[in-house]
């Protein structure tokens, strides 16, 4: 289940990297004794849209969208309440609206826009190595974490083989380094096609 949480205006610039503390933020929704805490992740979610870049500082005058998914529905009622017990996000915008984002027609394959940048990463001689969209040895990493998933959910059989690689030719495809507290990470800003069963 995916929603949208709708924010009103910043009333102060908020960090180009602003994914760790929307990480924090949701996790402060979902209480301290959430099963979405350091274990495979079920849920995702992007970063703020809406914003301008105004003596390189970000705002979000109009207010901000945020977009978060979770495969259970047991995650978007956990989140909803805590909205509603604590609605504030950061730089002083706050949730005034949540509404469930429409279901897509599932295609096979399926182009996913990426809503925040896509890490995908091993490790090569005990060293982390990041992988970025132009790799196509990314692809292997990305299908290989997801069928992972999918196990991890419960599919079987033919769910399982499952296939996820970027889209090569979008224009627009870079990367990004997030900081998520004091690591650098760097990911893809880059559509990915799944290839798998529909539901």
């Amino acid at each position: 289940m995916r929603l949208t949480l709708y924010l009103t205006p910043s009333t102060e610039s908020v960090p180009f990297d602003h994914q760790h503390v929307l990480m924090g933020v949701l996790h402060r929704w979902l209480g301290p004794d959430n099963p979405y805490h350091d274990d495979t992740s079920f849920y995702g979610f992007g970063m703020l849209r809406g914003g301008r870049v105004q003596r390189g500082r970000l705002t979000f005058p109009e207010g901000a969208r945020w977009d978060v998914g979770f495969y259970e529905e047991d995650g978007a009622q956990r989140l909803t309440a805590g909205v509603l017990s604590r609605p504030e996000v950061a730089s002083g915008m706050r949730v005034h609206h949540i509404a469930p984002a429409p279901e897509p027609a599932f295609t096979n394959p399926h182009r996913f826009r990426a809503a925040a940048p896509i890490l995908v990463r091993r490790r090569v001689d005990g060293r982390r190595r990041y992988l970025l969209w132009d790799d196509p040895e990314a692809d292997a990493v990305l299908t290989d974490t997801f069928r992972r998933r999918l196990a991890a959910a419960g599919l079987t059989g033919r769910d399982l083989e499952a296939m996820v690689r970027f889209d090569r030719s979008y224009a627009g495809a870079r990367s990004k380094l997030v900081r998520i507290r004091r690591a650098a990470h760097r990911g893809s800003l880059c559509p990915v096609w799944l290839y798998g069963t529909p539901a």
